[in-house]
């Protein structure tokens, strides 16, 4: 497990190599606009299988998934005009949207009909997102049941000690103190807020 501090002059060497572990495969803790996550390519079964065990989450509770923009949103799940005009409103941000997913939308880690999708408001993030030109998982860097963080040593402490462990982690020490994202169920009318 390698890790990387990220200070003012070599964020763009950080982003390339992140870039390239993306595209290989691997998983990556990465601070972000809420919380610090584990990011890989939704795209790859193998990246995913190895989130979840390093997460020890049930395979069965569905990771929400980064985009770039409306545009890839609209490649994985239907967006209604009513959907599109509040999805505008709130990304890039900290809203995650549940949305009915499309069939040939090859993701892993998913619910079989819905998808819970953000476009985050983080440079790193979304400069990961534009050169991979891939949906990312953007689920919290934490052991499942234990409390998501902001803080760096915390996430450490939590997977340093697990079997199943990131290939790299990129720290920006303590981020400001956030919660993770507010979830709405756009799938249902009125909306539904699923976690606060």
């Amino acid at each position: 497990m390698e890790i990387l501090k990220v200070k003012p002059n070599n964020l763009s060497k950080i982003a390339k190599k992140a870039i390239k572990l993306i595209r290989e495969g691997k998983v990556l803790v990465c601070p972000t606009d809420t919380v610090y996550g584990l990011v890989c390519d939704a795209t790859n079964k193998k990246a995913v299988e190895k989130l979840f065990k390093i997460k020890k989450r049930s395979l069965t509770k569905p990771v929400p998934i980064f985009v770039k923009d409306l545009k890839m949103a609209k490649k994985l799940v239907h967006i209604d005009k009513k959907q599109e005009k509040f999805l505008k409103k709130v990304w890039p941000g900290k809203i995650t949207a549940v949305l009915k997913r499309k069939k040939d939308s090859k993701l892993y880690g998913l619910d079989k009909k819905t998808i819970g999708l953000r476009i985050p408001k983080y440079k790193l993030i979304l400069e990961l997102l534009k050169k991979t030109n891939k949906p990312l998982t953007g689920t919290s860097a934490n052991i499942a049941g234990k409390p998501p963080s902001t803080r760096i040593k915390e996430v450490l402490r939590q997977l340093e000690i697990q079997r199943h462990q990131p290939d790299l982690i990129i720290g920006v020490g303590n981020l400001p103190k956030s919660r993770p994202s507010k979830v709405v169920d756009l799938t249902i009318h009125p909306y539904q807020t699923l976690r606060h």
